[in-house]
């Protein structure tokens, strides 16, 4: 018999089977382009943001490892699609901005996927779609409280 826990775990799963699809989709969609999802990830990810980002604000708003974006950064940076800034609150970390190229690149894949997106939210509905991003967004803030709940216990005690 279903019940709360097996309904989250259930959604978990849901997520986890979207995230999968949609990163294979994603990288079918903008192979054409010279891009792949995470490619397309990071560079949306400047776009929408009213400033420019150091990594580590890229990796945190998208769930990603530091490292991981750093790499796809570097990538970019070596295309031309992004560049570096100063960052005024810490020196070693630059700020990752968008350049002219990176910003033809994302719109480009943005274009790729527009029939797709169309598609789902033909056959989805905005209401539900909107449904689902306040439920994500509220499992994000829950799952991110746990994390930062967890974080100093897994440092190790240097006094033991």
């Amino acid at each position: 018999m279903p019940n709360e826990e097996t309904d989250v775990r259930e959604l978990a799963l849901a997520v986890f089977a979207t995230s999968g699809r949609l990163i294979a989709t994603g990288n079918e969609l903008v192979a054409p382009l010279g891009l792949t999802s995470a490619w397309w990830q990071v560079l949306g990810a400047l776009r929408y943001s009213p400033v420019p980002l150091p990594t580590v604000s890229i990796a945190r708003n998208m769930g990603l490892t530091r490292q991981a974006v750093q790499r796809v950064v570097d990538l970019l940076a070596e295309r031309g699609m992004v560049t570096f800034q100063d960052n005024p609150q810490h020196r070693r970390a630059k700020l990752v901005v968008l350049t002219e190229a990176g910003l033809a690149a994302v719109t480009r894949a943005e274009q790729a996927v527009a029939p797709l997106d169309k598609e789902i939210a033909d056959r989805v509905g905005r209401a539900r779609i909107r449904d689902a991003i306040q439920t994500l967004d509220a499992m994000n803030v829950i799952l991110s409280e746990w994390l930062d709940r967890a974080a100093p216990a897994a440092l190790p005690d240097p006094h033991a």
